[in-house]
């Protein structure tokens, strides 16, 4: 035994030549390369390696988050305007939260019963879900049936289908400007879909699937509620590189006079006004005005051929000349009267 430990030893010429090839790197064991994995072919010193948390998962960046902020800041804002218009009441709504979070633990979050309503987003592959607390549901539907919203009791039960068609009176208007937040980023005609009041029994997607929920509060009157827009990251990830932060501000900021231009000019267009053409004018005595018979002239001193004055809501705007169109008659516009023009209809 003693014979073999020692055969097992090093004597010092073994020891010094280990020692010199350490320092000369001869020694080196070279270990394989490093190899990181990915769908797209990447430079491996530039990759930027990050700890992963499985149970809370993100799949947007932040510059995405802030840009879906800033999005929707934009939607609260209009819709805001839009819900006052329809209440005759002043409605604020602002964003409170955004964040990542699985979908189970967004349905787990919300109250049942609600008014949780599918939102179709062609075209995207899947839809979005928002949902309108019950706090901020029987208030409106209390203003529009002409209530005062004093000492108003939230019931612990489904809308009604009456009670439905109401708010989504209310909800249509909040897709057409959800879909004016969103375009600057994507061309998506926002749907309203089927409305469920237990978010329980809709899944969408997967319940470990990540989804981003943009929190809204909602306040008008004396009364408080919440909304909420969960958003599927799947579901936008075909369009998840058009939402960076700066590009989007720096069209947002671009496109947002022109944007709001259109849509005023859109429904300036459709307004009705009142159009009449004053042939001419003339004066008389009280005692001319009550001795006129059936029969009786009545001379102004225009010439009939002279152009008559169009009025636009009471204001001069055009000279025309009377005429016959289809066996009706008619005014055919001459010209627009300008500011230094003077005209009369006294003959």
């Amino acid at each position: 035994m003693p014979e073999q430990l020692s055969q097992e030893l090093l004597d010092q010429a073994a020891i010094d030549a280990l020692l010199n090839s350490v320092d000369d790197g001869a020694g080196d064991a070279k270990g394989p390369e490093i190899q990181i994995f990915s769908r797209f072919r990447r430079d491996k010193e530039r990759v930027d390696i990050r700890d992963y948390d499985f149970k809370r998962p993100e799949r947007i960046s932040k510059d995405q988050m802030h840009a879906l902020h800033t999005m929707h800041e934009t939607f609260a804002r209009n819709f805001g305007a839009a819900a006052s218009g329809f209440l005759r009441q002043i409605v604020e709504i602002r964003v409170t939260k955004a964040e990542q979070i699985t979908y189970q633990e967004y349905i787990s979050s919300l109250p049942v019963p609600t008014s949780f309503n599918l939102v179709k987003a062609p075209p995207l592959s899947g839809p979005f879900c928002l949902e309108v607390s019950p706090l901020t549901v029987y208030p409106i539907i209390d203003r529009l049936l002409g209530g005062n919203g004093k000492e108003l009791f939230i019931p612990q039960r489904p809308p009604t289908h009456i009670e439905q068609k109401l708010i989504q009176k209310l909800l249509h208007r909040a897709m057409q400007t959800l879909q004016e937040a969103w375009s600057s980023a994507a061309e998506i005609a926002f749907e309203l879909g089927d409305m469920e009041a237990n978010p329980q029994l809709v899944q969408i997607v997967p319940p470990n699937e990540v989804v981003v929920v943009m929190s809204f509060e909602v306040k008008f009157g004396n009364r408080a509620g919440t909304m909420s827009l969960c958003i599927p990251s799947n579901t936008i990830e075909p369009i998840l590189d058009r939402l960076s932060a700066q590009s989007w501000s720096v069209t947002s900021a671009r496109d947002d006079g022109v944007r709001w231009s259109e849509r005023i000019t859109k429904e300036l267009t459709a307004a009705r006004v009142t159009v009449d053409a004053v042939l001419a004018e003339t004066t008389m005595t009280l005692r001319e005005l009550r001795s006129l018979e059936p029969g009786d002239l009545i001379l102004t001193g225009k010439p009939a051929a002279a152009p008559v004055i169009l009025n636009v809501e009471g204001r001069q705007k055009f000279l025309a000349s009377v005429g016959q169109s289809r066996g009706s008659r008619a005014i055919r516009i001459l010209r627009p009267i300008g500011p230094e023009d003077y005209v009369t209809v006294v003959g």
